[in-house]
């Protein structure tokens, strides 16, 4: 049967791919992996006989890589960053591969927003705090206009990907109160993971001063800040 495996690589830590994921890597006869989002250790698992870098590639050029491989007989796996299903632009390779007479099958990963929650020690959800999760991003190249103003309105907790160099848009457009925490948590999970800390009114010159500008995410919320946020006890405790 030809078909390519599209894996959830995770965060960046190799230990938290899947079990089934990093079965995959490792038995793969060719591996195509999303460059710097991709941490090099987990490549490095692969004993795979070609590696492909995506970073510059075409996406006809990706998906003449993976052709070329299934139909040759050859276990071929697409390692995306995190989990597929967020912002990873599988449904037009998936449609293009259907036409070439490829199967696809998609194998989860763990989303560097849950890697972010898991360093900053707190939950997206928070009974008495925050209900709901919104995730987006800002307008850029690929999107020409956000609702970041629109969403920040619900006072919802709000993850931001692909973000950290318009923070300054970012932050002018939300309607959180000034005093709101916030958190931009680079490379989660990486060894060089890093997290800062401030407000809506301070966030904006601390990650300008740390010199993060990509790869990294926003959270904007009181969930940032358990301890001060007020939350009620779970009812599964009670």
């Amino acid at each position: 049967m030809n078909t390519v495996y599209i894996v959830g690589a995770g965060p960046g830590d190799p230990d938290l791919i899947t079990v089934k994921g990093m079965d995959l890597v490792k038995r793969a006869d060719i591996l195509i992996y999303a460059g710097s989002l991709v941490e090099p250790e987990l490549v490095s698992c692969s004993d795979a006989n070609i590696k492909l870098n995506s970073w510059g590639m075409q996406l006809e050029e990706i998906l003449d890589a993976i052709e070329t491989g299934v139909k040759a007989g050859k276990l071929v796996v697409r390692l995306h960053s995190g989990d597929p299903s967020l912002y990873g632009a599988i449904v037009e390779q998936i449609a293009e591969l259907e036409k070439r007479g490829i199967l696809v099958e998609i194998i989860p990963g763990v989303s560097s927003l849950f890697s972010a929650a898991a360093a900053l020690q707190t939950q997206l959800t928070l009974k008495g705090v925050a209900d709901t999760l919104i995730i987006t991003r800002p307008a850029g190249k690929t999107l020409k206009r956000d609702d970041i103003r629109e969403l920040s309105r619900f006072g919802a907790t709000m993850a931001l990907f692909l973000g950290t160099e318009k923070i300054e848009d970012i932050i002018s457009y939300v309607t959180y109160p000034p005093e709101t925490p916030v958190a931009v948590v680079y490379h989660a999970s990486w060894k060089d993971e890093l997290i800062i800390k401030g407000t809506v009114a301070d966030i904006v010159g601390k990650v300008r001063k740390a010199g993060v500008e990509k790869s990294a995410l926003i959270i904007i919320g009181r969930v940032v800040d358990p301890k001060t946020s007020g939350y009620m006890r779970s009812v599964l405790y009670s």
